[in-house]
């Protein structure tokens, strides 16, 4: 590992205004203590709140922050990866902007890495603070992730970690639309470790992730990575098969040697019932697996940069920087510090063309990331 390496931070968010006046110094001051150049990249989901104006401020307080706006709400994976694809530290560190990834356990991820270790990522010590219906639910997912010789999912392990370069490569390499980035992180391999963290409350707001869409989530991460739902039900309908030949043969043996009326309607309808159930079921896991068919074969990008605003790593000096924009009303917290060079902001470049220029994303593949080819 290099002396002093370049370091990039991620930090994916969607109307996370509060969190971030907090978030951003806290990681500001982690960073500075560390050897080498670093950079932030706060990559904006299509907020509504003052998140916008916020990251203007500090922006122009700070070169080492980069904004990126995407042009809509994309998801938190769409999010991730767009800020993945723009890193371009040694290493890079992704944590979500809720306060919940404390910023303090970069330093221990730093000296992993420096050791040798390629990925490292936080683990949850305990899940005691979630209702005991979350607690089943995932330990159902990681069974069925890891049954029938599937993608080995760390348990408990979430977005926070820290990637090598060459892990980062690796990432930017998958071209799939339907992320599930925990997953792709497990499937590119490299050395990794884990660090045992307990993450702190939630400052402001509250989490989106509810059930209806951590369900989906897992049934996301289930069809991207398992093909056991389809031989499920290839098992099942075999299994029925069979006991439907055995009960017709009973009934017909039955009938020739005891003269015994065959069963009515209310036997034959449950029958029937119950069969176009498994049918329908059935038809519900395909239609899973062709709808992600679907969309990769539709290969939009995973999303569209608006606005990007800052230089980041690529900063290597220049003219003054213009004097801040005033910090909006209503946000906690205050951005302070020297304001040396000027960022760029080619926001309104982007927001014509729909699309990231060209220099926005270094190493981005056409068609896989921020725009079209």
């Amino acid at each position: 590992m290099r002396e002093s390496p370049t370091l990039s931070c991620v930090v994916p968010c969607l109307n996370e205004q509060a969190n971030l006046a907090i978030l951003l110094p806290e990681l500001l001051a982690v960073l500075a203590a560390q050897d080498g150049v670093s950079e932030i990249i706060v990559v904006d989901d299509g907020s509504t709140d003052g998140t916008p104006e916020l990251m203007r401020h500090w922006v122009c307080l700070h070169p080492e922050i980069v904004y990126l706006r995407l042009s809509r709400n994309f998801g938190k994976e769409a999010a991730l990866t767009a800020g993945i694809e723009a890193a371009r530290g040694d290493a890079v560190i992704c944590l979500d902007a809720d306060m919940q990834h404390p910023p303090d356990m970069i330093p221990a991820m730093l000296a992993r890495w420096r050791d040798g270790v390629q990925m490292v990522y936080a683990v949850r010590a305990s899940r005691h603070d979630e209702t005991r219906l979350k607690r089943l639910g995932t330990r159902v997912f990681y069974a069925l992730m890891h049954g029938a010789g599937g993608l080995r999912v760390p348990a408990n392990a979430g977005d926070f970690r820290l990637m090598d370069r060459a892990v980062v490569d690796a990432l930017k390499q998958l071209p799939e639309r339907d992320r599930f980035m925990k997953g792709l992180f497990a499937w590119v391999g490299f050395e990794s470790e884990a660090i045992s963290y307990m993450p702190p409350e939630r400052l402001h707001g509250v989490s989106r992730f509810r059930p209806l869409k951590l369900l989906g989530f897992a049934i996301d991460g289930l069809t991207a990575f398992t093909t056991w739902p389809l031989r499920l039900i290839s098992l099942v309908g075999a299994c029925l098969s069979l006991v439907a030949f055995l009960y017709g043969l009973f009934i017909i043996i039955t009938h020739l040697l005891f003269g015994d009326p065959v069963r009515g309607w209310a036997t034959l309808i449950s029958v029937i019932l119950f069969f176009s159930g498994v049918n329908l079921m059935s038809l519900g896991v395909v239609g899973e697996y062709v709808s992600r068919i679907f969309t990769e074969v539709k290969a939009r990008p995973i999303y569209l940069v608006r606005e990007t605003v800052g230089q980041g790593l690529a900063l290597a000096g220049g003219p003054t920087r213009p004097a801040a924009p005033p910090m909006p009303d209503g946000v906690a917290g205050h951005a302070s510090g020297p304001a040396p060079n000027d960022a760029s902001d080619q926001g309104d470049a982007h927001a014509q063309a729909g699309r990231p220029a060209s220099g926005d994303l270094p190493g981005h593949a056409p068609g896989i990331g921020g725009g079209p080819p």
